[in-house]
């Protein structure tokens, strides 16, 4: 079954981890190991590669540029000018430029490209390696905007969406770990955003945030990588009230593979998955209390974060690499859900979403 997957950092990782991913998860994986390399937790671990998303029938993920900007003494990593994280973000965009060069990739804009794309990959005559993977551009935490006019610039290089937040505070909004909400910098970028049609991807939003953003934002929104606080209390999932206020605006909750958004007291870069139980179930755990909540299947996806500066040490147990979404259709079954509710959480729900908001 085909399936998007509306969160990867692939760019992030081909540049500052520097994986090549046109190779296998197995090859990367190899070579990290042979190289004996310790600069990151999740050397050798490796989830995604560009043949495992075509292996796996992933033909279409929202990808994203990611650079925080940080002051001097901050607990978060970061670039310390906005000059220098839109630098960072500039090398992302020509790293996906170059994957599109290359036939490994293809830039999804607007709905023509959307469902030619779709087209394509519907396809069996046409083997699933001679296919380009899309990728709608993505921009997590907006710190690398330097002022409100380099949205303009963003947007005409293909950014369709934007999380005004990541961890800690930000130049446009307060994020994860943090209380504050929107800045009123960040309230112009939603201005803005709202007059190019973009989508709002409230991941990472504080509660505060939350409720300025969608009192403020009037065009489409969804949270592309989020799982539920009610299964894991932890401000940086979303509570039940906040669920039902995305799905009154038409919205879709991708889910996360991170270990520590599916198992209460999960300790990130500390706690081992099996010692905790995660498989990839708990993950069903988190859509089948979304559904019944909303009392449909139409709102819940597929926002997996793999790679998202963690590897299998921080994903479920019993998941070798992204290829191995396919098995969430027996997992599916096993619960319970039909055919139906799975073609919507494999892709139908991201694709019924992109229509309606382009």
């Amino acid at each position: 079954m085909f399936i998007i997957d509306a969160h990867l950092d692939m760019a992030m990782n081909a540049i500052e981890w520097n994986r090549d991913y046109t190779c296998s998860v197995q090859e990367l994986r190899e070579r990290e190991v042979e190289k004996h390399l310790t600069d990151k937790r999740d050397r050798g671990k490796g989830t995604v590669s560009l043949p495992d998303l075509r292996k796996g029938n992933i033909g279409l993920v929202v990808a994203t540029q990611l650079a925080r900007v940080t002051q001097r003494g901050s607990a978060f990593d970061g670039w310390y000018s906005p000059a220098q994280a839109w630098a960072m973000t500039q090398a992302q965009v020509a790293w996906y430029q170059a994957m599109v060069d290359l036939g490994e990739m293809t830039q999804i804009t607007n709905l023509t490209q959307l469902q030619a794309h779709m087209a394509l990959w519907q396809d069996t005559s046409i083997a699933n390696e001679s296919k380009p993977v899309g990728f709608i551009l993505s921009l997590e935490g907006a710190d690398s905007l330097i002022h409100l006019s380099y949205l303009e610039k963003a947007y005409a290089y293909g950014l369709r969406a934007i999380g005004p937040a990541w961890y800690g505070s930000g130049r446009y909004a307060s994020g994860t770990g943090t209380t504050d909400g929107l800045t009123a910098a960040g309230r112009d970028l939603l201005r803005e955003m709202d007059f190019l049609g973009m989508i709002l991807d409230v991941t990472h939003l504080t509660d505060k945030g939350f409720d300025e953003a969608l009192e403020l934002f009037k065009g489409p929104i969804w949270a592309s990588h989020h799982n539920c606080r009610a299964l894991v209390p932890h401000q940086r999932q979303l509570t039940d009230e906040q669920i039902l206020r995305i799905v009154e605006r038409g919205g879709v909750i991708g889910g996360a593979l991170d270990a520590w958004m599916l198992a209460p007291g999960f300790l990130q870069r500390q706690s081992d998955p099996k010692a905790f139980g995660v498989t990839m179930a708990k993950l069903v755990d988190h859509w089948d209390h979304i559904c019944q909540l909303t009392g449909n299947s139409l709102h819940v996806a597929f926002g997996t974060d793999l790679d998202g500066m963690f590897g299998r040490e921080q994903s479920p147990y019993d998941l070798d690499n992204i290829s191995d979404l396919q098995l969430y259709q027996n997992v599916l079954q096993t619960k319970g859900y039909t055919n139906k509710d799975i073609e919507n959480i494999f892709y139908k729900n991201w694709f019924r979403h992109l229509n309606a908001s382009w």
